[in-house]
């Protein structure tokens, strides 16, 4: 057999790297969570429902909802898999001087009242011209939870009744 010079090291280098590849596809393998218990879910609890495939990840009736109540304010990003609707800024006619921020998050696939998080923003204008940061009141987020709420519960009715 004649000597091929770096023979042997490409040889070895071929076979390592089959190797690598074999036990990286059985590690990959071995991360199926198919049949297996969830090892995060508190024993007694229900698993939670999957989504059908091409479904949105969160309660229906609450995204649609979202978007209803907060249909005044501008979008700026809106994710229906992870359940995010940000707004961008929104300043009332009535009040220049003042301008409103909304992040709402639904938590759940299932219509229920902790579901759901409303987060506002406010800022207000300073002499200077400037937006500065301002408190809104507590008040507000729990109206828009509510109004939210009270939307989706409504297109649920009608989807039940057949009018949706």
């Amino acid at each position: 057999m004649p000597f091929v010079r770096g023979g042997f090291k490409r040889e070895a280098a071929s076979g390592l790297g089959v190797a690598v590849l074999a036990v990286s596809m059985i590690a990959v393998a071995g991360c199926s969570t198919v049949g297996k218990a969830n090892p995060f879910r508190k024993s007694g609890e229900a698993p939670a429902p999957r989504a059908a495939e091409g479904a949105i990840g969160v309660n229906a009736y609450l995204w649609r909802a979202t978007l209803d109540t907060l249909a005044f304010m501008p979008l700026a990003s809106a994710d229906p898999y992870g359940g995010v609707v940000i707004t961008d800024w929104y300043t009332n006619p009535e009040k220049p001087d003042e301008r409103f921020k909304a992040t709402v998050y639904i938590l759940d696939t299932r219509l229920r009242a902790d579901g759901l998080n409303v987060t506002i923003f406010k800022q207000t204008k300073d002499a200077g011209g400037n937006w500065v940061d301002a408190s809104s009141a507590a008040q507000t987020e729990t109206d828009i939870e509510n109004a939210i709420l009270t939307r989706a519960r409504q297109l649920r009715l009608s989807n039940i009744n057949g009018k949706g």
